[in-house]
């Protein structure tokens, strides 16, 4: 083969592999905390699925909102919660070639919006900002024990950054100094634009419920639309920091009106409408997942014990069992 002919070649491969979108991407799940450790049984369907990514998310947990004491890594916690349950886990994906992003997250008893942890003293601030580094750097130091590829160093948690910026900046210098891999931190979607020290990580990391649509049913064209606000907002971000966008979590309910508020848990939305979930996945995909800026992400929530999972009556953010399931499998297929 002549040499015009092997660079013409060359050219070729990386333009095609630029216009599939799918190659290089995190195609990920949010893989769910268990009581129980797992095995490959509980992996086969992440594979099926042609995920290559897991947010394996161990917890700590606080009393209230404005408690600085955050509870983590005991014997009380369920084995998925604790650093020994994350590292377990992770040998498990492994083993099946699935890369893995640590994500460690607070639960605030009742449920209550972490964005909304605020201290209402400067001593409590400083017992809070000691027991985050603790908790943090406990699955930081994981993180680089087992190389994972990414380590998200917080979620949601806009009022206590917004208050203590200097302490995340050292924070992250002090993160730096002991995982090597790559970093980013989960905004809420209302949050991302208004989070300061973006330059300082790897990715712009978004949990991406965006209201698209008002309607019970959206359909897909319907959802395209909604995203045509918000993803200008995005891209502009991207570059402004010269960071890709990483969806740390994203994913909508099998409820009617699912597209309205996506980040609603609510268990009083009863009504299944698995049509919904499909059109408002496949929108998100083919609105994001073909752009060179952005990084893939992680569905909300995948979990374990996949045979008793989902299913077409689950209103819930699972897709497991359901016809969406079929749409991120082929979204999440990369071409070879």
């Amino acid at each position: 083969m002549n040499y015009f002919k092997w660079l013409f070649l060359c050219v070729l491969v990386i333009a095609l592999t630029s216009c599939n979108g799918q190659v290089d991407k995190m195609n990920g799940v949010s893989f769910v905390a268990a009581r129980d450790t797992i095995n490959q049984h509980h992996i086969n369907p992440v594979v099926k699925v042609n995920a290559n990514f897991a947010a394996i998310m161990p917890f700590g947990f606080i009393k209230e909102l404005s408690n600085p004491e955050i509870v983590h890594n005991t014997d009380r916690q369920w084995f998925g919660e604790t650093r020994a349950g994350a590292k377990q886990y992770i040998e498990e994906l492994r083993k099946a070639n699935i890369k893995v992003m640590i994500k460690p997250q607070i639960w605030v008893w009742r449920g209550e919006f972490t964005g909304l942890i605020e201290m209402k003293t400067e001593e409590n601030w400083k017992l809070l900002e000691a027991s985050y580094t603790s908790f943090i750097l406990e699955y930081t130091e994981l993180a680089q024990e087992v190389n994972a590829e990414v380590l998200c160093i917080g979620t949601e948690l806009e009022n206590f950054v917004k208050n203590r910026p200097e302490f995340w900046n050292r924070l992250i210098t002090k993160i730096k100094t002991i995982y090597k891999g790559k970093l980013t931190y989960a905004s809420n979607w209302d949050e991302f634009k208004r989070t300061p020290f973006w330059a300082q990580l790897d990715y712009i990391g978004v949990d991406a419920y965006f209201p698209v649509s008002d309607k019970q049913t959206p359909t897909f064209s319907d959802a395209m639309e909604g995203w045509q606000k918000h993803k200008p907002e995005i891209k502009a971000l991207s570059k402004k920091h010269n960071r890709p966008i990483l969806f740390t979590e994203y994913g909508y309910r099998s409820v009617d009106f699912s597209g309205k508020e996506p980040w609603v848990s609510s268990r009083s939305m009863t009504v299944v409408n698995l049509e919904a979930q499909v059109n408002t996945t496949k929108a998100l995909y083919e609105t994001f997942w073909h752009e060179d800026w952005f990084a893939g992400g992680f569905i909300w929530k995948w979990f374990h014990d996949y045979d008793n999972v989902g299913g077409v009556k689950n209103p819930m953010f699972t897709p497991q069992n359901k016809p969406v399931e079929e749409v991120i499998k082929t979204y999440y297929k990369i071409e070879k």
